[in-house]
């Protein structure tokens, strides 16, 4: 008699059972962080147009010589964007994608149901955002050497996005179909082992290469 157990498969329309794994919790998580990015684009993109208004006054972001706004905006990363001679803010695209992620938090937490194609460009859009964010902090820590606070902000804020957009994929757009390793890895709640090493090691990453001037 073969008594071996197997791991159960996720039936469509069945969610690990828990409040953090509801549409409610991981929506309103996602919202929270998504407007905390839409408000940091905001006061990036204002302080843009205040350097082009005054190229030669210091934003008042700027600490020392390591966290300054003014060294990272002038940047060629910062416009990475060009068009017929034009060059486009990074901040500009910012507010345009965390509207965006704004409204698909508040459609999640409204419980409507969008089609698995929609769901699924949902997350390969933060998936980008995110790739995305960590490039310019990359930039910044690497080649720029200098950091600005608010894209800081925004770089948590924007991770944090993620998370929760990951999330509520599993466990509210039951995506991918019928995965029962990820089922069993936000019932156990292992999400939350894994967000704060990945929070701890962003963290510490950017404290062995400027801590002693950020924290000096």
């Amino acid at each position: 008699m073969n008594t071996t157990r197997k791991t159960p498969a996720v039936r469509q329309g069945s969610y690990p059972p828990g409040w953090r794994n509801s549409a409610g919790w991981t929506y309103f998580i996602m919202l929270l962080a998504s407007a905390a990015a839409l408000i940091v684009s905001f006061v990036l993109s204002a302080e843009t147009l205040q350097l082009a208004r005054h190229p030669n006054q210091a934003l008042g972001c700027d600490v020392n010589g390591t966290l300054s706004c003014t060294t990272v905006a002038q940047s060629w990363q910062s416009e990475i964007v060009k068009f017929q001679g034009l060059s486009y803010p990074n901040a500009f695209f910012g507010i345009a994608a965390e509207s965006v992620f704004v409204t698909i938090a508040v459609i999640g937490l409204a419980k409507v149901v969008v089609p698995r194609w929609f769901a699924l460009c949902t997350w390969l859009g933060g998936l980008v955002a995110l790739a995305y964010s960590y490039w310019l902090t990359s930039q910044s820590l690497f080649v720029i050497h200098a950091l600005c606070p608010w894209c800081l902000g925004l770089m948590v804020a924007t991770t944090i996005q993620f998370m929760a957009l990951s999330h509520a994929t599993v466990t509210v757009q039951q995506l991918p179909k019928r995965s029962s390793k990820l089922y069993t890895y936000y019932r156990l709640h292992y999400d939350l082992m894994a967000d704060v090493v990945w929070i701890v090691l962003v963290a510490t990453v950017i404290l062995v290469k400027d801590g002693a001037a950020l924290l000096g």
